[in-house]
């Protein structure tokens, strides 16, 4: 897939693939454990995803301009650095039991995954021949989506008790009693998050010592129009961010309050509703695989628009009916999720030319729509169920659909076929 001198970076910037995929996914397990150690509603507890998405959203641009001044060696060591920072303040937000310490602890760690996935996505892509460039991101990105099915799974393990009180159990205990139990459950995060952050650290060191090639950033650029009003005079693209926004909003919802929606629906434990998750998000990896190879046969903004499609049919199934139906449906919404953010990435950025950095900026800030939407969900679920709350997810995957039939109908008059990147939140 690479030449030989570029075995061992590529390497390791996949392993940085792997690294922000265990991040992204433990989120699902702090929203639930947290919002028990710190006796949160859910309106609350989502904001473990604001703090999160808020990061990409102010960061994306200052990332961009790392990159630009010093390289991506260093924005990769800076990103690699924050990362381990924000993980190991984990041992103090947990000892002091505070929910804001915890938020500023993401938002670091997020803003440290922000560096990161900007510096990645680019960098390995010319880490080898050119024609084998999308091999090579597809390679990386299902090392995110091992991670996205391992986080969960391992999360469950060593994060969650399984040990829920009701409203009576917890009324019976004495205040002293009620304070240990809780600082129990706060402290459980305290070994995990520190042996995430010596890892971080370890790989740091790893890159520091590496020497990593050169990009010669004219390679391959194309003469377009330049300048921000050009780029936003670009419908597509600014439907493009939009939909994207609201994709990476249901993505998050639906996958954060996954535990407590199997929990409302079917009475499944917290451990074992952690287990189905991690099965949501092998099924998230393998999509990924399946979608590469339909691709092959139908074009991506109709594969999207199929897929988006079902989600919408899926989410609605899941917010209509209880028990375990309600559950394998959302799990299929997870795999049908798998192709939607690197086909409406790709789909937003085809045709920009030299603007094509400048827009992949923009795209990567509409992250923070991970940042709103969960929280709108907590606040439908505290005022009404958790159930209804998936609603708001189904709104959001029409908005896709409508983005793909769009570009459905703007290939038809071009005659153009979009290939799609691999890049992945």
């Amino acid at each position: 897939m690479a030449s030989k001198q570029f075995t061992f970076p590529v390497l390791l910037i996949t392993s940085l693939f792997f690294l922000w995929g265990f991040a992204h996914n433990l989120n699902p397990i702090l929203i639930p454990h947290l919002k028990k150690a710190c006796q949160l509603s859910d309106f609350q507890s989502a904001f473990v995803d604001s703090a999160f998405f808020i990061a990409y959203f102010t960061m994306a641009l200052p990332a961009g301009y790392c990159m630009k001044r010093f390289g991506y060696k260093a924005g990769i060591v800076a990103g690699l650095l924050l990362f381990a920072i924000g993980a190991l303040l984990f041992y103090p937000a947990a000892s002091t039991r505070g929910y804001l310490f915890f938020l500023i602890a993401l938002f670091v760690i997020a803003s440290g995954l922000t560096f990161l996935e900007t510096a990645a996505n680019p960098y390995i892509s010319v880490l080898g021949p050119t024609e084998t460039a999308t091999q090579r991101l597809n390679f990386a990105q299902s090392f995110n989506g091992l991670a996205a099915t391992l986080a969960p799974f391992l999360g469950g393990m060593f994060i969650l008790s399984g040990k829920t009180l009701p409203p009576a159990a917890e009324a019976a205990l004495t205040e002293q009693q009620l304070q240990a139990y809780l600082q129990t459950e706060a402290d459980a995060v305290k070994i995990p998050y520190l042996l995430i952050g010596l890892i971080v650290l370890l790989v740091a060191l790893v890159v520091i010592r590496t020497r990593l090639p050169q990009i010669n950033e004219t390679v391959g650029t194309k003469t377009a129009q330049t300048g921000t009003s050009s780029l936003f005079a670009n419908g597509n693209f600014i439907f493009g961010v939009v939909a994207l926004f609201f994709y990476v909003g249901a993505q998050v919802g639906v996958v954060s309050f996954f535990i407590r929606f199997s929990g409302a629906v079917a009475g499944i434990t917290e451990k074992a509703a952690a287990t189905l998750l991690s099965g949501a998000l092998l099924g998230f990896m393998i999509g990924r695989f399946a979608g590469s190879f339909l691709m092959r046969f139908f074009a991506p903004a109709k594969l999207l628009a199929l897929f988006a499609t079902l989600n919408v049919l899926f989410t609605l199934i899941s917010v209509s009916v209880n028990g375990l139906l309600a559950i394998y449906t959302l799990m299929g919404v997870t795999f049908l999720m798998s192709i939607m953010f690197p086909t409406i990435f790709s789909l937003a950025i085809h045709g920009l030319g030299s603007m094509t950095k400048q827009g992949s900026s923009i795209l990567i800030m509409a992250i923070v729509g991970g940042a709103v939407l969960p929280l709108l969900m907590g606040l439908i679920s505290d005022r009404s169920s958790i159930q209804t709350a998936y609603l708001l997810p189904a709104a959001c995957f029409a908005i896709v659909l409508a983005f793909a039939i769009r570009n459905i109908r703007r290939q038809r008059i071009s005659g153009t076929k979009v290939a799609v990147r691999s890049e992945t939140v």
